[in-house]
Protein backbone atom coordinates (compact mmCIF):
# COMPACT_ATOMS: atom_id res chain seq x y z
CA UNK A 1 0.00 0.00 0.00
CA UNK A 2 1.46 3.55 -1.09
CA UNK A 3 0.78 6.51 1.19
CA UNK A 4 1.49 9.93 1.10
CA UNK A 5 3.51 12.22 3.83
CA UNK A 6 2.39 15.87 4.69
CA UNK A 7 5.39 16.83 1.93
CA UNK A 8 3.51 14.69 -0.67
CA UNK A 9 6.02 12.46 -0.69
CA UNK A 10 5.20 8.78 -1.86
CA UNK A 11 5.12 6.21 1.53
CA UNK A 12 5.62 2.41 0.84
CA UNK A 13 4.85 0.16 3.68
CA UNK A 14 6.96 -3.33 4.39
CA UNK A 15 4.98 -5.53 2.77
CA UNK A 16 4.92 -3.17 -1.01
CA UNK A 17 8.78 -2.79 -0.10
CA UNK A 18 9.53 -5.91 -0.05
CA UNK A 19 7.07 -7.23 -3.29
CA UNK A 20 8.21 -4.22 -5.00
CA UNK A 21 11.98 -4.65 -4.47
CA UNK A 22 12.97 -8.51 -3.35
CA UNK A 23 14.23 -9.71 -0.18
CA UNK A 24 18.06 -9.38 1.56
CA UNK A 25 18.59 -12.86 0.64
CA UNK A 26 20.70 -11.53 -2.55
CA UNK A 27 22.73 -9.60 -0.52
CA UNK A 28 25.50 -11.83 -0.25
CA UNK A 29 25.68 -12.35 -4.02
CA UNK A 30 24.76 -8.70 -5.21
CA UNK A 31 27.58 -7.01 -2.73
CA UNK A 32 30.57 -9.18 -5.00
CA UNK A 33 29.08 -7.30 -8.19
CA UNK A 34 29.22 -4.00 -6.69
CA UNK A 35 29.95 -1.44 -9.70
CA UNK A 36 31.90 0.62 -7.55
CA UNK A 37 33.66 -2.85 -6.02
CA UNK A 38 33.98 -0.82 -2.64
CA UNK A 39 35.36 -2.27 0.59
CA UNK A 40 34.30 0.05 3.03
CA UNK A 41 30.97 2.04 3.67
CA UNK A 42 31.67 5.44 5.26
CA UNK A 43 28.60 6.98 7.56
CA UNK A 44 27.39 9.79 9.22
CA UNK A 45 25.18 8.42 12.45
CA UNK A 46 22.79 10.36 14.96
CA UNK A 47 24.72 9.94 18.22
CA UNK A 48 22.16 7.03 19.57
CA UNK A 49 23.61 4.54 16.92
CA UNK A 50 26.54 4.64 17.86
CA UNK A 51 27.11 1.61 18.98
CA UNK A 52 24.53 -0.17 17.21
CA UNK A 53 26.57 0.38 14.09
CA UNK A 54 29.91 -0.62 16.05
CA UNK A 55 28.94 -3.38 17.61
CA UNK A 56 25.89 -4.70 16.00
CA UNK A 57 25.61 -3.39 12.09
CA UNK A 58 28.76 -2.86 11.40
CA UNK A 59 30.12 -6.12 12.42
CA UNK A 60 27.16 -7.93 10.51
CA UNK A 61 27.26 -6.24 7.79
CA UNK A 62 31.02 -6.61 7.16
CA UNK A 63 30.91 -10.64 7.68
CA UNK A 64 27.76 -10.52 5.09
CA UNK A 65 29.44 -8.61 2.16
CA UNK A 66 32.74 -7.98 3.01
CA UNK A 67 32.34 -4.48 2.83
CA UNK A 68 33.61 -2.49 6.35
CA UNK A 69 32.15 0.14 8.00
CA UNK A 70 33.50 3.75 8.70
CA UNK A 71 31.07 5.09 10.97
CA UNK A 72 31.42 9.15 12.81
CA UNK A 73 28.22 9.99 15.28
CA UNK A 74 26.86 12.99 16.34
CA UNK A 75 23.43 14.85 17.48
CA UNK A 76 21.47 14.46 13.99
CA UNK A 77 21.16 18.21 13.64
CA UNK A 78 24.87 18.25 13.86
CA UNK A 79 24.85 15.86 10.74
CA UNK A 80 22.64 17.65 9.00
CA UNK A 81 25.13 20.78 9.26
CA UNK A 82 27.66 19.01 8.08
CA UNK A 83 26.08 17.27 5.04
CA UNK A 84 25.01 20.91 3.80
CA UNK A 85 28.14 22.63 4.94
CA UNK A 86 30.23 19.68 3.08
CA UNK A 87 32.34 19.53 5.70
CA UNK A 88 31.57 15.99 5.95
CA UNK A 89 31.31 13.39 2.94
CA UNK A 90 29.47 10.28 4.11
CA UNK A 91 28.37 7.66 1.73
CA UNK A 92 24.97 7.03 4.20
CA UNK A 93 23.46 9.33 6.38
CA UNK A 94 21.48 8.02 9.16
CA UNK A 95 19.00 9.74 11.01
CA UNK A 96 17.31 9.60 14.49
CA UNK A 97 14.29 12.13 13.05
CA UNK A 98 13.23 11.04 9.84
CA UNK A 99 11.36 14.59 8.57
CA UNK A 100 14.59 16.65 9.53
CA UNK A 101 16.20 14.59 6.71
CA UNK A 102 13.93 15.06 4.64
CA UNK A 103 13.52 19.08 5.93
CA UNK A 104 17.31 19.49 5.44
CA UNK A 105 18.34 17.15 2.95
CA UNK A 106 15.67 16.39 0.15
CA UNK A 107 16.68 18.51 -2.93
CA UNK A 108 20.24 18.21 -2.65
CA UNK A 109 21.69 15.52 -1.25
CA UNK A 110 18.90 12.74 -1.88
CA UNK A 111 15.36 12.37 -2.70
CA UNK A 112 14.61 9.12 -1.24
CA UNK A 113 15.13 7.45 1.80
CA UNK A 114 14.24 4.04 4.19
CA UNK A 115 12.37 4.34 7.53
CA UNK A 116 14.05 1.12 9.79
CA UNK A 117 13.46 2.00 12.93
CA UNK A 118 11.58 3.60 16.43
CA UNK A 119 12.69 4.04 19.63
CA UNK A 120 11.33 5.30 23.02
CA UNK A 121 12.17 8.29 25.38
CA UNK A 122 12.64 7.96 29.25
CA UNK A 123 15.24 7.87 31.74
CA UNK A 124 18.37 6.25 31.71
CA UNK A 125 19.69 5.83 35.43
CA UNK A 126 22.07 4.45 37.53
CA UNK A 127 20.08 2.54 40.57
CA UNK A 128 22.94 3.20 42.94
CA UNK A 129 22.34 6.43 43.36
CA UNK A 130 19.71 8.56 45.38
CA UNK A 131 17.84 9.77 42.23
CA UNK A 132 18.33 5.91 41.16
CA UNK A 133 16.70 4.42 44.12
CA UNK A 134 13.95 7.27 45.03
CA UNK A 135 12.76 5.88 41.06
CA UNK A 136 12.95 2.32 42.13
CA UNK A 137 10.75 2.88 44.97
CA UNK A 138 8.07 4.03 43.06
CA UNK A 139 8.35 8.21 43.22
CA UNK A 140 6.89 10.32 40.10
CA UNK A 141 10.06 10.51 38.84
CA UNK A 142 9.32 14.00 38.04
CA UNK A 143 9.24 15.25 41.28
CA UNK A 144 12.36 13.14 42.07
CA UNK A 145 13.89 15.22 39.28
CA UNK A 146 12.66 18.44 40.74
CA UNK A 147 14.55 17.75 43.38
CA UNK A 148 18.16 16.93 42.39
CA UNK A 149 21.22 18.86 42.49
CA UNK A 150 22.33 21.06 39.61
CA UNK A 151 24.07 19.13 36.80
CA UNK A 152 23.27 15.57 38.39
CA UNK A 153 20.83 15.08 34.99
CA UNK A 154 21.32 15.46 31.31
CA UNK A 155 19.54 16.11 28.66
CA UNK A 156 21.42 15.79 24.71
CA UNK A 157 21.70 19.33 23.40
CA UNK A 158 18.73 20.26 21.94
CA UNK A 159 20.31 22.60 19.22
CA UNK A 160 22.63 19.70 18.43
CA UNK A 161 20.16 16.48 17.99
CA UNK A 162 16.72 15.40 18.63
CA UNK A 163 16.92 13.25 21.49
CA UNK A 164 17.92 17.09 22.80
CA UNK A 165 14.88 18.74 21.72
CA UNK A 166 12.41 15.38 22.41
CA UNK A 167 13.74 16.16 26.12
CA UNK A 168 13.00 19.43 26.21
CA UNK A 169 9.53 18.45 24.19
CA UNK A 170 8.79 15.96 26.90
CA UNK A 171 9.23 18.43 29.89
CA UNK A 172 6.27 20.44 28.54
CA UNK A 173 4.22 17.68 27.82
CA UNK A 174 4.55 16.55 30.94
CA UNK A 175 3.90 19.50 32.64
CA UNK A 176 0.64 19.74 31.30
CA UNK A 177 0.10 16.00 31.72
CA UNK A 178 1.18 16.08 35.64
CA UNK A 179 -0.57 20.16 36.34
CA UNK A 180 3.57 20.65 36.94
CA UNK A 181 3.41 24.75 36.67
CA UNK A 182 7.03 25.47 35.29
CA UNK A 183 8.37 22.24 35.21
CA UNK A 184 9.91 22.66 31.37
CA UNK A 185 11.61 25.81 32.30
CA UNK A 186 12.72 24.46 35.55
CA UNK A 187 14.14 20.75 34.19
CA UNK A 188 16.23 23.21 31.49
CA UNK A 189 17.37 25.06 34.02
CA UNK A 190 18.64 21.90 36.49
CA UNK A 191 19.69 19.56 33.60
CA UNK A 192 23.10 19.20 32.68
CA UNK A 193 23.39 19.57 28.78
CA UNK A 194 25.36 17.00 26.69
CA UNK A 195 26.90 18.18 23.69
CA UNK A 196 28.23 14.69 22.70
CA UNK A 197 25.62 12.02 22.27
CA UNK A 198 27.37 8.99 22.26
CA UNK A 199 28.46 9.96 25.59
CA UNK A 200 25.49 10.64 27.21
CA UNK A 201 24.95 7.69 29.51
CA UNK A 202 29.27 7.80 30.11
CA UNK A 203 28.74 9.88 33.24
CA UNK A 204 25.69 8.14 34.67
CA UNK A 205 27.30 4.75 34.38
CA UNK A 206 30.34 6.01 36.55
CA UNK A 207 27.61 7.64 38.34
CA UNK A 208 29.38 11.59 38.44
CA UNK A 209 25.72 11.85 37.11
CA UNK A 210 22.28 10.22 38.26
CA UNK A 211 20.43 9.72 35.27
CA UNK A 212 19.64 10.86 31.47
CA UNK A 213 16.64 11.51 29.60
CA UNK A 214 17.77 8.80 26.33
CA UNK A 215 16.24 6.65 23.87
CA UNK A 216 15.65 3.12 25.39
CA UNK A 217 18.59 1.37 23.19
CA UNK A 218 21.03 3.88 24.83
CA UNK A 219 20.66 2.47 28.68
CA UNK A 220 20.45 -1.23 27.28
CA UNK A 221 24.06 -0.08 25.56
CA UNK A 222 25.26 0.42 29.17
CA UNK A 223 23.49 -2.40 30.91
CA UNK A 224 21.42 0.31 32.93
CA UNK A 225 17.58 0.40 34.04
CA UNK A 226 15.35 2.51 31.71
CA UNK A 227 12.75 4.33 33.18
CA UNK A 228 10.22 4.56 30.24
CA UNK A 229 8.06 7.61 29.89
CA UNK A 230 4.20 7.43 29.75
CA UNK A 231 2.70 7.23 25.78
CA UNK A 232 1.55 10.93 26.35
CA UNK A 233 5.36 12.13 26.01
CA UNK A 234 7.85 9.30 25.31
CA UNK A 235 6.85 9.64 21.61
CA UNK A 236 6.51 6.36 20.59
CA UNK A 237 3.29 6.14 19.82
CA UNK A 238 2.05 6.71 16.17
CA UNK A 239 -1.55 7.26 16.89
CA UNK A 240 -0.58 9.92 19.36
CA UNK A 241 1.61 12.09 16.41
CA UNK A 242 -1.27 14.99 17.23
CA UNK A 243 -0.96 15.15 20.66
CA UNK A 244 3.17 15.16 20.48
CA UNK A 245 3.01 18.50 17.82
CA UNK A 246 1.38 20.64 20.23
CA UNK A 247 5.33 20.88 21.59
CA UNK A 248 7.85 22.51 19.70
CA UNK A 249 11.07 23.50 20.11
CA UNK A 250 13.22 26.36 18.24
CA UNK A 251 16.89 25.40 17.51
CA UNK A 252 19.04 28.73 18.73
CA UNK A 253 21.57 28.41 15.73
CA UNK A 254 19.94 27.39 12.85
CA UNK A 255 16.11 28.59 13.81
CA UNK A 256 14.64 25.15 12.73
CA UNK A 257 11.74 24.95 14.51
CA UNK A 258 11.07 21.02 15.31
CA UNK A 259 7.65 19.85 16.02
CA UNK A 260 6.90 16.66 18.54
CA UNK A 261 6.62 13.35 16.82
CA UNK A 262 6.78 9.95 16.87
CA UNK A 263 10.70 8.67 16.97
CA UNK A 264 11.52 7.17 13.92
CA UNK A 265 15.09 6.79 12.28
CA UNK A 266 15.44 6.93 8.41
CA UNK A 267 18.77 6.06 6.34
CA UNK A 268 19.66 7.55 3.09
CA UNK A 269 22.58 7.71 0.54
CA UNK A 270 24.23 10.83 -0.04
CA UNK A 271 23.92 11.83 -3.91
CA UNK A 272 27.62 12.59 -4.41
CA UNK A 273 28.62 9.63 -2.27
CA UNK A 274 31.79 7.69 -3.12
CA UNK A 275 30.76 4.25 -2.97
CA UNK A 276 26.76 4.70 -3.72
CA UNK A 277 26.34 0.87 -4.25
CA UNK A 278 27.84 -0.26 -0.97
CA UNK A 279 25.90 2.73 0.92
CA UNK A 280 22.83 0.91 -1.03
CA UNK A 281 23.83 -2.29 0.42
CA UNK A 282 23.89 -0.92 4.02
CA UNK A 283 20.46 0.54 3.53
CA UNK A 284 19.08 -2.74 2.35
CA UNK A 285 20.79 -4.29 5.20
CA UNK A 286 19.45 -2.13 7.94
CA UNK A 287 16.04 -2.66 6.32
CA UNK A 288 16.18 -6.63 6.33
CA UNK A 289 17.47 -7.55 9.72
CA UNK A 290 14.52 -6.29 12.44
CA UNK A 291 16.10 -8.74 15.16
CA UNK A 292 19.98 -7.49 14.51
CA UNK A 293 18.39 -4.18 15.43
CA UNK A 294 16.30 -5.16 18.14
CA UNK A 295 18.73 -6.98 19.94
CA UNK A 296 20.46 -3.22 19.78
CA UNK A 297 18.02 -2.09 21.86
CA UNK A 298 16.36 -0.57 19.13
CA UNK A 299 11.53 -1.51 18.10
CA UNK A 300 11.22 -2.21 14.86
CA UNK A 301 7.32 -1.86 14.31
CA UNK A 302 5.29 -4.12 11.51
CA UNK A 303 5.04 -0.91 9.50
CA UNK A 304 8.83 -1.06 8.50
CA UNK A 305 10.47 -1.13 6.50
CA UNK A 306 8.60 1.92 4.73
CA UNK A 307 10.24 4.07 1.73
CA UNK A 308 9.54 7.19 1.13
CA UNK A 309 10.44 8.74 -2.71
CA UNK A 310 11.92 6.99 -5.05
CA UNK A 311 14.38 4.27 -3.51
CA UNK A 312 16.74 3.40 -6.13
CA UNK A 313 15.91 -0.28 -7.93
CA UNK A 314 19.49 -1.60 -7.24
CA UNK A 315 18.46 -1.56 -3.62
CA UNK A 316 16.89 -4.88 -2.53
CA UNK A 317 15.37 -4.82 0.77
Amino acid sequence: MVEMTARGQSVMDRRSLLAATGSLAGVASFAGCLGDEATSVTVLAAGSLARTFEEYVGPAFREETGIDVHGEYYGTNAVMRMVEERTKHPDVIVSADATLLRDRLYGEFTDWDVEFATNTLGIGYNEKTTFGRRLDDGEPWYDVARQTDDGDLAIGDPDLDPLGYRAVQAFELAEREHDLDGFREQMLSLAYREPEEPQMMAGVESGSRAAAFVYRNMAVDHGLPFFEFPDAYNFAEPDLADHYATAEFTTDEEGYTATGRPILYNATVNDDADAPDAGRDLVAFLAENPDLLDAAGLTVADSLPRSVGTVPGAINV
